[in-house]
């Protein structure tokens, strides 16, 4: 897939109430922050948008210079009201995604991948989640399925379009505060995709007995 395949909607903006309110954006793993190695799984992207606080946006200036060859347009966004849900997230995101600095409106890359910022292992799906879609291309929406059946809303694959015009539908990022993805998902035609490793690379970190499995440890007081 090239950079003109995807964009990317990276999920940020949780209140972290099981961390005790850490932020598990900046929580570290492995040298890099949650929300540095969900960035770097999709460096590829067209285009990137970050929804959280601007209390990221050190680590979003800090990826960007990152990137030689062309960085993404990599920008930072916000539900409205904050701490709304994944949903209004996305919704959010989604509009950032519509438009250049200006306003003006872009042409959208033709997949979206909407992903949490908390799956430290996150790296090698977004490329899983681009080939599900290749293979079924009639679908307008790839979802990950573990061994066990559980989907991951959170680390999908949408038909770029599709989920645009999904979005005001389903009420916008204003309509969806507080609603389940699944409000925003359910009209998409969709494909499980069966991967071996899906609990693997959507192991997220809720609450510190999941961040001790990674050897994840709480900030410094």
């Amino acid at each position: 897939m090239s950079a003109a395949d995807f964009d990317a909607v990276v999920l940020a903006g949780g209140r972290s109430s099981r961390l005790g309110g850490s932020p598990k954006a900046l929580l570290q793993f492995d040298g890099a922050t949650l929300l540095r190695r969900t960035l770097e799984a999709v460096r590829g992207s067209r285009r990137i948008a970050v929804v959280g606080p601007d209390d990221l946006l050190a680590e979003v200036d800090a990826f960007r210079r990152t990137v030689a060859d062309g960085p993404p347009r990599l920008l930072l966004t916000r539900e409205d009201p904050p701490f709304s849900g994944p949903a209004a997230g996305i919704a959010a995101g989604v509009q950032a995604l519509a438009a250049d600095d200006d306003g003006v409106t872009v042409r959208r890359a033709p997949f979206t991948l909407l992903f949490a910022c908390d799956m430290p292992l996150l790296a090698g799906l977004p490329e899983l989640l681009l080939g599900g879609a290749a293979r079924a291309p009639a679908a307008k929406l790839w979802i990950p399925v573990d061994a066990d059946g559980k989907r991951q809303p959170l680390a999908c694959c949408a038909d770029s379009a599709a989920l645009a015009a999904a979005t005001p539908k389903a009420g916008g990022a204003a309509g969806l505060a507080g609603l389940p993805v699944r409000n925003l998902l359910a009209g998409l035609p969709t494909v499980e995709l069966q991967l071996e490793w899906a609990r693997r690379h959507t192991s997220d970190v809720d609450t510190w007995q999941d961040a001790d499995r990674f050897g994840i440890v709480p900030p410094a007081p």
